[in-house]
């Protein structure tokens, strides 16, 4: 489904360049569950907005059903990411409008522009929202504004609001970041619900070493900028991780 030629990114900051990504190639088959690890600075957050086309790399390729994305006109580069769910660590709702109205907003990318600002949704639009809703067992919750929700809660929302764009792949960006260990599980079993009944590809980044080895197939490992594990969970030892994490210093 995805394949990832040679990625890098390098960012001008005030101190200089930063190389975000070095060099990353890997493929990610239909159905995968997939997650990142890695210490902050490592380019998780820089490889998920790649697959999105939210950030153009400064080199390499990321082939999407055989299609370069990288290289995509804007209306294009529109169509291909209505199809793609991206969840946020910060939500990223709108938290004066209710539990409803936010899922909707995932069905923006299948409306005219002129009806998506005046809030024109279809029946079938309402139908799919409330379908979501559901799954996230937030029916209860539909008319409630999001900001009186829990932060479980409202990273549900987010979650519902994604799957609002029938999506075939869920990119989430450190989703259980700002959770307690209950509702990173909660989270994490919501995606995985979705990945093994509906055949959703799911890559989410995430810091929690624990959950990532509980509930991905794989595993795929970031270290200043570039891939140094990709494997089973259980192939991933202690050494490696200390590496990974840069507890001790062993590789030059």
């Amino acid at each position: 489904m995805i394949e990832v030629r040679d990625l890098s990114h390098v960012f001008q900051t005030p101190r200089g360049a930063f190389q975000a990504l070095a060099e990353v190639s890997l493929a990610i088959p239909r159905g995968d569950f997939v997650a990142i690890i890695g210490r902050s600075g490592a380019g998780k957050s820089t490889f998920l907005r790649t697959l999105n086309g939210l950030l153009t790399p400064s080199r390499g390729q990321v082939l999407v059903h055989g299609t370069d994305i990288t290289r995509l006109p804007k209306r294009e580069l529109q169509k291909y990411r209505r199809r793609v769910g991206f969840i946020f660590q910060q939500f990223n709702l709108v938290p004066r409008l209710s539990v409803l109205d936010n899922v909707l907003h995932g069905r923006l990318g299948y409306l005219p522009t002129w009806r998506g600002l005046l809030g024109l949704y279809t029946d079938h639009d309402y139908q799919i929202a409330r379908r979501e809703i559901a799954r996230v067992d937030l029916a209860s919750k539909e008319t409630a504004r999001v900001d009186t929700l829990s932060g479980g809660q409202q990273q549900r929302v987010a979650i519902a609001r994604a799957m609002a764009q029938e999506p075939e792949l869920i990119l989430a960006d450190e989703p259980a970041a700002n959770l307690d260990p209950v509702l990173s599980e909660e989270v994490m079993r919501i995606l995985k619900g979705f990945n093994e009944t509906l055949g959703v590809t799911v890559v989410v980044n995430i810091h929690t070493l624990e959950l990532a080895r509980k509930y991905a197939r794989r595993i795929v490992a970031f270290r200043r900028g570039r891939v140094v594990f990709d494997g089973a969970p259980e192939a991933l030892g202690e050494d490696l991780v200390d590496e990974i994490y840069e507890r001790k210093e062993t590789w030059a």
